[in-house]
């Protein structure tokens, strides 16, 4: 590994002083970083598609959205991130600052493991030409704004109807994804190591249609049928995009993946165990 990218929670003078003290420790390697970052330490600034190109390892100091930050930053490359842990909750930043040198230090020695995790590839569609696409680690929301009625969504899998969600929205998420917005959607949590679609209607007018687990290989079609004012489809809680009635999205497993540096003191439901409080009264 001869070139090392870093990418920080924006507006935190704890990563500056980390990323700062990574460059000082490491005078052999070439310690670039994104373009906020940079700025607070006078690096020079690279473009976004220069820093993916040229990373061989990223460090994200900050927390699950720096991390899904970094990743939609990498594209489709699969180079290995360590995720240290500055937010809150943390379920893909496994590391603490306290450990981070260590765990670095085994990264670039070579004596390390990668999580795989699965991607979405998304396509929004209108009039049958494709308006959007892009790579998902999270999640795909379709969901209405303030002022938006109840929607109609129109869903099939490989092309077979499944129903029609009358819903504030639908949420369709990796396991990755599965303890963010899906779970407070009444979703299942899914160990990242199973590659499949969880389906999840947000607040559905019908009390049977409830979250369904799907294999990752099939075609998740989702159409908005109703002419509903104010509707969004975000991606990642990175980017927002208008709706319209008619509007399809379309959602399968990527061919591409995210490598993630596992921790080897903490393990998927250890994490689980921490931060969801389980077996705490």
């Amino acid at each position: 590994m001869q070139t090392l990218v870093i990418v920080a929670k924006r507006d935190t003078p704890q990563a500056v002083a980390l990323a700062a003290e990574i460059q000082q420790r490491h005078p052999n390697l070439t310690v670039l970083a994104d373009r906020a970052l940079a700025h607070a330490l006078n690096w020079p600034r690279i473009e976004d598609r220069e820093l993916a190109a040229r990373a061989d390892l990223v460090v994200v100091l900050g927390g699950d959205g720096t991390l899904i930050y970094a990743a939609r930053l990498l594209g489709g490359r699969n180079v290995p991130i360590i995720g240290v842990n500055l937010g809150s909750l943390g379920f893909m930043t496994e590391i603490s600052v306290e450990e981070l040198f260590i765990r670095l230090d085994d990264v670039l020695a070579g004596n390390f493991h990668v999580d795989s995790r699965m991607k979405l590839s998304c396509r929004l569609l209108r009039g049958g030409k494709v308006l959007i696409e892009d790579e998902i680690l999270n999640d795909v929301v379709i969901n209405k704004g303030a002022l938006a009625r109840i929607a109609d969504h129109e869903t099939s899998i490989d092309g077979v109807p499944i129903t029609t969600y009358k819903s504030d929205g639908v949420i369709l998420a990796t396991p990755t994804g599965s303890t963010a917005y899906s779970l407070s959607a009444g979703g299942p949590i899914v160990h990242p190591s199973v590659d499949c679609t969880i389906l999840s209607p947000i607040c559905s007018h019908a009390l049977t249609q409830r979250a369904i687990v799907v294999p990752a290989d099939r075609t998740i079609r989702v159409t908005l049928k109703s002419e509903t004012a104010d509707t969004y489809l975000t991606l990642d809680g990175q980017t927002g995009h208008s709706l319209q009635g008619g509007d399809c999205i379309e959602v399968v497993r990527s061919p591409n993946r995210v490598g993630l540096v596992r921790n080897p003191r903490v393990a998927f439901f250890t994490i689980l165990r921490q931060k969801l409080h389980w077996g705490e009264r």
